[in-house]
């Protein structure tokens, strides 16, 4: 209990068939902690690997009890084994690598600079990438849409080298491709962020989990962030605005067709159909949004009273201190961490 108190640093490290990398991983690793002086652990999270990763895992962790492995049941994805990660790391602060290799444990004193600075979230940066023209384009061009639309100044969302004060993010809940936005979460609770230059090295063993359209997602999940950020305690002024404003736009289509066909003699059935089933169906999907908003409202009032239920992360096993514990599971996040 003494050692959980003490814990200055976590590194994270989620993977996925990653045999080959986890013995150097864990020698330099355990080589560039220790010259920092400071207590730590290293937390591996085995995502569904059908390898003998976690068989190796498993033996390096009874030999050293400053390594955690946490054993998901299937592979749920890189933010579900981060979010797994997150719930039983110990450390004041957080450090999140891939276990391939490409990030070299040597940076992170920077990271360890920063975070002892007061910076919250501290982001790597990769300035030296190995990757095609298209590749390189689509990232610059996912970089700058992301930093626009949420107003933080970071030049590499995608990159998984990030550190954070665990008491920030340990209320974050991360599911789908959330873990790039993790800065936008922790943004809401007044996190300051930063970035660092890191450098990639080339894959040594196994192939890249992660292409072209894997990255797709992470659109979507920026629009469900947005949202609720913005709108989820009150999803009656999002829904009841565009409601309101097609009911608007509805009466005054109708209104002037109205006006047509009374004073004017119009045959707007004939001449204005199709511009009258426009109206009407303005009018319908604006009640519809309005109801929509109501009972969003409703759920919010009844999530916040305190029926909400948090998240729970099926394990198969973690091994902390030397000791198995079975059959465990990992308390996730609350969705009210928004």
């Amino acid at each position: 209990m003494e050692l959980a108190h003490s814990i200055r640093y976590s590194i994270v490290i989620p993977f996925y068939n990653e045999w080959d990398s986890l013995m150097p991983l864990y020698g330099r690793l355990k080589e560039a902690m220790e010259a920092l002086g400071r207590p730590f652990e290293l937390v591996f999270v085995d995502d569904g690997s059908t390898d003998d990763s976690l068989a190796l895992l498993q033996k390096i962790a009874l030999a050293d009890r400053r390594v955690t492995v946490v054993g998901l049941r299937q592979n749920a994805g890189k933010s579900q084994a981060l979010s797994a990660g997150f719930s039983v790391a110990r450390g004041d602060f957080i450090i999140t690598m891939d276990g391939d290799l490409q990030h070299n444990p040597s940076d992170i004193p920077r990271f360890v600079e920063k975070l002892e600075a007061g910076f919250d979230i501290v982001c790597g940066r990769r300035t030296q990438r190995r990757e095609g023209r298209l590749q390189r384009f689509s990232n610059r061009l996912a970089n700058w849409v992301l930093a626009r639309l949420t107003g933080i100044r970071i030049h590499d969302w995608g990159g998984g080298f990030k550190a954070y004060r665990r008491a920030l993010v340990s209320d974050v809940p991360i599911y789908g491709e959330l873990q790039r936005l993790i800065p936008m979460l922790a943004l809401r609770r007044g996190a300051h962020v930063c970035e660092v230059p890191i450098t990639i090295a080339a894959r040594e063993h196994g192939v890249s989990k992660y292409g072209m359209i894997r990255k797709l997602p992470v659109f979507f999940d920026l629009i469900t962030v947005r949202f609720l950020l913005h709108y989820l305690a009150r999803p009656l002024h999002f829904f009841g605005t565009a409601g309101l404003l097609g009911v608007f736009i509805g009466n005054i289509i109708g209104f002037c067709l109205l006006i047509a066909r009374v004073f004017y003699g119009v045959h707007v059935m004939i001449e204005h159909g199709p511009l009258l089933i426009f109206s009407a169906v303005l009018i319908v999907a604006g009640v519809q949004l309005l109801a929509l908003g109501l009972l969003a409202e409703i759920h919010v009032r009844y999530h916040y009273e305190g029926r909400g239920r948090s998240n729970l992360i099926e394990t198969a096993f973690i091994i902390r201190g030397a000791e198995i514990q079975a059959d465990d599971r990992v308390r996730g996040q609350p969705s009210a961490a928004f």
